[in-house]
C-alpha cells in the first residue's frame, strides 16, 4: 500500500481550559481529495494550522509524506500548497509580482516560473488580471490569486481552510472542477476543511467533526447510507446537527 500524505494520529490542541481538539485521527492517501466538514468553531481552523506546520500538537503526532515538522520542516514545506482563511497577499504588489515572490521562495525562476505562473492564473481564469494590482480586484477574484499561488509549487498535498471565503455560487463550484483538474493532471491530494457540503460533496471522503471530535467518516455514499438521508446535506445536519450546513441554490 502507499504511504499516505498525512497521518493525523490522536492528535490534541489546547488553549487555556478550552479543549480545541480531542483525539482526532484519520489519514489521506496519496491523490485523495478528504473533505473535513464541521460546523464553525469544531476545530477545522486548528487542525489546519498543525498540518501546515504552524501549530504543534499538544499530545499525538502529524506525519506529512511520512516525516515530521521537528526534523524535516523544509522538506515537507517544498511538497505542500497552503490556502489560508485569512487574507495573504500583498496588496500593493500586482497579482504577477504577488505569484514571482512565491515562486522565487521555492527556488522557480526564469522560463519555468513565468510557465507555472500562466498555468495556474489560467487554471484559476486570472491570466488577464496578471498587471493589476491586488487591491484592485473584487474579493473573489483575490481569493482566487491566492489558490494560484498555492498550486505555484505543483504540491503533492494541497491544504484549504475555507478556501471560498467571498467566491460567489458560482465561482465556488468552478473552484470544485478547478481541484479535481489539479488531482487528475498532478496527483495531488488535498484537504478541504470546510462547513459548506456542496464543496466536498464530490470528495473521496468525508471526515465530519463537531466539537474538536471525529464524529464520522466515509465517502459521500456511504455517509448518506449511514444517516439513512437523501442528501449529504442532510446527512450532515442529521449526523452532526450542523445548524449552519449549507448549500447555495442553482445559478
Amino acid at each position: 500500500m502507499s504511504t499516505p500524505v498525512l497521518v493525523f494520529d490522536k492528535v490534541r490542541k489546547s488553549y487555556g481550559s478550552t479543549e480545541a481538539l480531542k483525539g482526532i485521527s484519520f489519514d489521506i492517501a496519496p491523490s485523495e481529495v478528504v473533505g473535513l466538514l464541521g460546523p464553525n468553531g469544531a476545530g477545522k481552523s486548528t487542525l489546519f494550522q498543525i498540518a501546515a506546520g504552524l501549530f504543534a500538537p499538544d499530545d499525538g503526532t502529524v506525519d506529512v509524506f511520512g516525516l515530521d515538522y521537528k526534523q524535516h520542516a523544509s522538506e515537507i514545506l517544498a511538497r505542500l500548497g497552503v490556502v489560508f482563511q485569512s487574507r495573504s497577499l500583498d496588496l500593493d504588489m500586482t497579482v504577477n509580482a504577488n505569484l514571482k515572490f512565491h515562486g522565487q521562495l521555492f527556488g522557480l525562476s526564469g522560463k519555468l516560473l513565468e510557465t507555472r505562473i500562466s498555468e495556474v492564473t489560467e487554471l484559476l481564469e486570472v491570466a488577464d488580471l496578471r498587471k493589476r494590482p491586488v487591491r484592485t480586484l473584487s474579493g473573489g477574484n483575490q481569493r482566487r490569486v491566492e489558490i494560484a499561488r498555492a498550486l505555484l509549487n505543483k504540491p503533492d498535498l494541497l491544504l484549504m481552510d475555507e478556501p471560498s471565503v467571498g467566491l460567489d455560487a458560482t465561482t465556488r463550484r468552478k473552484l470544485v472542477d478547478h481541484m479535481q483538474v489539479v488531482r487528475e493532471q498532478q496527483g495531488t491530494s488535498i484537504l478541504w476543511a470546510t462547513h459548506l457540503v456542496e464543496e466536498v460533496d464530490r470528495a473521496d471522503r468525508i471526515v465530519f467533526i463537531a466539537q474538536g471530535e471525529v464524529t464520522h467518516m466515509g465517502s459521500p455514499a456511504q455517509i448518506i447510507e449511514t444517516s439513512g438521508a437523501a442528501t449529504l446535506t442532510d446527512a450532515y445536519v442529521a449526523l452532526t446537527g450542523g445548524a449552519d450546513a449549507h448549500v447555495e441554490p442553482a445559478a
